[in-house]
């Protein structure tokens, strides 16, 4: 009897140490974060040949190398002469003079605001005795801060991340003053994000995800829908379906919406086509959480490549024939995969997922424009995130309601220009000299 009991405490014990060898050795290949870790954050090739890590970097025998372009004329934004010192720094004689040299530099001017007085002329009318006042360009009527300012400190904050704060400490101008003059910008625009909407419902591709957003110290969710053309942007209290819904409506529309599996989008009135990135991971999973199964193993070898090549083919830039072609070929291993009889219930599970939602995961084997990935929504969510880790949302309803509509306007106005503070700053000249003019057409009618 005490054998047996040593026996079983032996088998035990034996059991507990191979499972967490088995946990040790999964963790050291994927890193400390998990299957949905950055690409950055992977190992690189963690089986490579040591025979790899010796060889020597650097460019091959024979390579030209890339020299530093020459910078076009008309890129020059001013010249300037520097002249010589009159006697020589070695013997002291006089110097002749010589041929100049060209050399061009790249400087920045330290951003800093400029504090302008206007005097404004009045003039009377002799016959009707109105008084005119002249208007000085460039300012919105009883604005202290110029359209300059404005356009640098909104594109700054709601395009590229930087902080308020940041920008107050460069301004010297107070954080308040700031905000409220963000706020009345934003009613300027409130009505371009419904422009938007009708552009981004008629998409042929369009794109929805949707991530976490304090707002006022409650839980909330941003949310993001996007294409080549538009970003929107959604700040909600819910994660609810009721807001997918506010944005697509009810009735039919054209092109495909690409979105993970979240049953919020389900309602959507167009096609809808499943993210191949996140069934790719729960397939990979799979083979982490059972190492030793043989069934599992063989499967996840067999359906992950099939996904990976599914998300990958687009850009190998075939023609439409060559593309459908390898498209329909995929597919069909794919179902192959599918629908090949399984034992283990973590196959059965994923084989499930792509039975029961068959309607939503071939789209992008029909056209090379339709992705089988949501990376471009993903992508545009990250510098929102970001936000949220340095300001854990917004403070008020008014603030997520400016975000909201300035940075659908300015992510947008990305899409369409390069110079985005240029042409932000163009309308907001427009609209000072006409404030009845429409921002919309200011903005976008012409890109």
């Amino acid at each position: 009897m005490e054998k047996q009991l040593i026996i079983d405490r032996l088998q035990e014990e034996n059991a507990r140490l191979k499972a967490r060898l088995r946990y040790q050795q999964r963790t050291a290949k994927e890193g400390p974060f998990g299957s949905s870790t950055p690409s950055a954050k992977i190992p690189i090739k963690p089986n490579a040949a040591p025979q790899n890590s010796q060889r020597r970097g650097g460019a091959k025998p024979g390579h030209r190398g890339y020299g530093r372009r020459s910078i076009p004329n008309d890129e020059i934004t001013r010249e300037q002469r520097v002249a010589g010192p009159d006697q020589c720094p070695y013997c002291g004689a006089p110097l002749d003079p010589k041929d100049s040299k060209a050399r061009t530099v790249i400087d920045v001017d330290p951003v800093r605001k400029e504090v302008i007085r206007y005097e404004l002329e009045q003039r009377d009318c002799a016959r009707c005795h109105h008084t005119f006042t002249a208007r000085p360009a460039g300012v919105f009527a009883k604005s202290l801060l110029g359209n300059r300012l404005l356009a640098y400190v909104a594109v700054e904050h709601y395009l590229h991340g930087i902080t308020l704060g940041h920008l107050s400490t460069q301004l010297a101008l107070g954080q308040g003053t700031l905000w409220a003059a963000l706020h009345q910008l934003a009613r300027r625009f409130e009505k371009v994000p419904e422009r938007l909407l009708l552009e981004y419902r008629s998409s042929a591709v369009k794109h929805a995800d949707e991530t976490g957003w304090r707002n006022d110290g409650l839980n909330g969710y941003a949310w993001l829908f996007c294409s080549a053309r538009v970003s929107l942007f959604r700040f909600r209290h819910s994660r609810a379906g009721s807001v997918a819904q506010e944005v697509f409506g009810a009735k039919h529309l054209p092109g495909v919406l690409v979105v993970d599996r979240y049953k919020g989008y389900n309602q959507t009135p167009c096609a809808i086509q499943y993210c191949y990135s996140h069934l790719l991971r729960e397939v990979q999973d799979l083979a982490k959480e059972f190492p030793q199964v043989a069934e599992v193993l063989g499967f996840v070898a067999t359906l992950a490549p099939l996904l990976a090549d599914a998300i990958k083919l687009r850009a190998q830039g075939l023609k439409e024939p060559a593309f459908r072609q390898r498209a329909l070929e995929l597919k069909l291993e794919i179902k192959s995969s599918i629908y090949a009889p399984a034992q283990h219930p973590g196959i059965q599970r994923i084989q499930n997922i792509f039975r029961e939602n068959a309607s939503r995961l071939y789209h992008w084997s029909k056209s090379p424009t339709i992705p089988a990935e949501n990376n471009r929504a993903e992508r545009e969510l990250r510098g929102l995130v970001i936000a949220r880790k340095i300001s854990f949302g917004s403070q008020s309803e008014q603030g997520a309601r400016t975000r909201e509509i300035l940075m659908s306007v300015l992510h947008t106005l990305r899409k369409r220009t390069e110079d985005v503070f240029g042409a932000f700053n163009r309308c907001l000249d427009a609209l000072a000299e006409e404030e009845k003019r429409d921002p919309y057409q200011l903005l976008f009618d012409s890109s």
